[in-house]
């Protein structure tokens, strides 16, 4: 048999005529063609992942330690008495693009004064 010959003829064909073709080698010899197509298919490189760099920390949860909460939130963002309770009890920001140290280390300090934050 004469591969050449085979896939010229192969070109010549209609997509109707090909999909015709498939089927009876799936058929035949009981094997499919997705299978053999990703196999024979050119290899892929998995896309880069780019690490997240920069992390918004919020309050998702206050605890029974307002006040200690009030002093953390105070301590990471130099707000004054007022504005950071208003932080605190409306459960905003604390900080909007922390590196992932800081976010990792006010987590750490908001849960041991007994509140939980989210880090987006």
């Amino acid at each position: 048999m004469d591969i050449a010959k085979f896939i010229e003829e192969v070109k010549g064909m209609t997509v109707l005529e090909l999909n015709e073709l498939v089927k009876a080698i799936e058929n035949e010899f009981g094997v499919s063609a997705a299978a053999t197509a990703v196999v024979a298919g050119p290899a892929q490189e998995a896309a880069p992942v780019e690490e997240k760099t920069e992390f918004k920390v919020s309050i998702k949860e206050i605890g029974a330690n307002k006040i200690g909460l009030i002093k953390i939130v105070r301590e990471f963002t130099g707000l004054g008495l007022v504005e950071a309770k208003k932080l605190v009890e409306d459960k905003g920001v604390i900080k909007e693009s922390a590196t992932k140290e800081e976010a990792d280390d006010i987590a750490k300090k908001v849960k041991e004064a007994g509140g939980e934050v989210a880090i987006d």
